[in-house]
């Protein structure tokens, strides 16, 4: 046998350990590709960090009723700002003595089971946990008839009337507690939702699917005043801020985004 055919068959261990390392290298950057591309179509997600939230027991001492257990939904898509249409000129100090007040007449005078808001933040922008169940869990309220499901209402404590100054605690402060409630269901908080009317006293006959903000005021689902004028007025704000903390690309015509979320 010639001696070259007798060389190339001694270095033909060699190259098929050379070729498979090849391939090897091959299928490893393919796979890194593949999942480069798969991440590059998937959206980031978009939540925020919880802020700092004062627990219940904190401004309830022993007023607490006994009440049924909390009722939950699958995911918070929607967030109702609201005013509690109470003294403004209060010291925040005082704010524990004034939610226990809310929760005493609503659970007495009008016979609710607890507190309807599921959060109140005060003029010095502490919030506060408010109707049981969970800050971190889709709680059920009682704060926007016909739209309490898949929600959260956040109280701001005081009266945000046309010409009421709103401080800038109250509006970082529902941003902060609405980019973190809304992260969990990735919905932007600039978006629209549809949410379906479970009441006909709202301003949806019941079983009606409404488009609505998914950082609304009481008066988007109910026909009220509240969250008073000058509050309604920092709502834009109050997404802009929520989309910044959830860490969203600034959009020039943001809230006119229409991103949708499933029906509830």
């Amino acid at each position: 046998m010639p001696e070259s055919a007798l060389m190339l068959l001694a270095c033909l261990p060699g190259l098929a350990a050379v070729l498979a390392l090849a391939l090897c290298a091959i299928s490893v950057e393919r796979t890194a590709t593949a999942q480069a591309r798969a991440a590059a179509r998937s959206p980031a997600p978009h939540t925020a960090p919880r802020p700092p939230i004062v627990p219940r027991g904190s401004w309830l001492g022993d007023a607490a009723r006994d009440q049924p257990p909390p009722r939950y939904d699958d995911a918070v898509v929607a967030v109702f700002v609201h005013h509690t249409d109470t003294p403004n000129g209060y010291d925040c100090a005082d704010a524990p003595r004034i939610i226990r007040d809310l929760y005493t007449g609503q659970t007495g005078v009008r016979d609710w089971d607890d507190l309807g808001y599921n959060f109140v933040v005060d003029r010095c922008g502490t919030i506060y946990e408010g109707r049981a169940g969970g800050v971190d869990r889709a709680v059920t309220g009682a704060h926007t008839q016909g739209f309490n499901h898949r929600s959260t209402g956040i109280a701001a404590l005081g009266t945000f009337t046309a010409g009421s100054p709103v401080p800038r605690e109250v509006t970082d402060a529902i941003a902060a507690l609405a980019a973190w409630k809304l992260g969990g269901s990735g919905t932007d908080p600039r978006a629209s939702v549809r949410l379906v009317s479970s009441n006909g006293l709202s301003r949806y006959a019941a079983g009606t699917a409404a488009t609505l903000p998914a950082v609304a005021g009481h008066d988007a689902g109910y026909q009220t005043s509240c969250p008073g004028a000058a509050l309604s007025a920092r709502l834009p704000q109050i997404r802009e801020r929520a989309a910044l903390l959830q860490d969203r690309p600034f959009l020039p015509d943001g809230p006119s985004l229409q991103a949708r979320t499933r029906n509830s």
